[in-house]
């Protein structure tokens, strides 16, 4: 089974649609899937619904399908980078379901894992349960978050072999595995495809069984926040 393709276009050609559903992988702009979403930009799909932890920000990663009215509703947890997210969403224009961070983290695991649902005590009593079940267990209440399953699953991975064994850096890896795992297809962009068996296999973040197109390419990697201090005089 070919998985290398030669760009992001090619990657993910004969897999968008309109009205479909994306889990993309990425930390702040850390991580983020840069071409694959250019790739999109380009395509025109629209009506989309994303689930991230973040939507980028003005401009840049996610930002750029805000830019372009692409983006029918967001899934995330933190969005306070991102102006025209902010005017979207008051505007009635944008769509927002938040959750928990480590909550929308597991509900991708769950769904990647074939699990339809798990309760948790994370949002108990607050708008994040409503119109959720709740269950008492031990004497706590927990709620019912379900599982996510996307179309498609779009993630950045430092290095790949060409059968989709993947390692991720840093954290780059808090969001792009589970990400990864519950597209219906996942398609993984890299800074390196190395060959057969160059990766330790004690190292590898993401098992190739969950990788079904890969495309390696050059990154901007943008700083979300630059903070420095000023140089001490000798």
């Amino acid at each position: 089974m070919k998985k290398v393709y030669a760009n992001a276009d090619e990657a993910l050609d004969g897999l968008l649609k309109d009205g479909m559903f994306i889990a993309a992988g990425g930390f702040g702009l850390c991580g983020i899937p840069e071409l694959l979403i250019d790739a999109l930009v380009r395509n025109g799909v629209k009506d989309l619904t994303i689930a991230s932890n973040n939507c980028g920000v003005d401009g840049f990663g996610l930002g750029k399908l805000l830019d372009t009215r692409q983006i029918k509703k967001m899934i995330s947890s933190y969005v306070g980078e991102n102006a025209e997210f902010m005017r979207q969403y008051l505007s009635g224009e944008l769509e927002l379901e938040f959750n928990p961070q480590g909550t929308l983290a597991e509900r991708m695991r769950a769904g990647g894992a074939g699990i339809p649902g798990f309760y948790t005590k994370t949002g108990v009593g607050t708008v994040i349960a409503e119109g959720k079940d709740v269950k008492n267990f031990d004497g706590q209440d927990y709620i019912l978050e379900r599982g996510i399953v996307a179309d498609l699953s779009i993630v950045k991975g430092w290095k790949a072999d060409d059968t989709g064994n993947v390692i991720f850096r840093k954290t780059a890896r808090n969001f792009n595995p589970p990400a990864a795992m519950c597209g219906k297809v996942c398609v993984v962009e890299v800074e390196e495809i190395v060959e057969r068996g160059a990766l330790d296999p004690d190292n590898i973040h993401l098992p190739g069984i969950y990788v079904h197109r890969i495309i390696q390419g050059e990154h901007e990697k943008r700083i979300e926040q630059r903070t420095t201090r000023k140089r001490e005089e000798a």
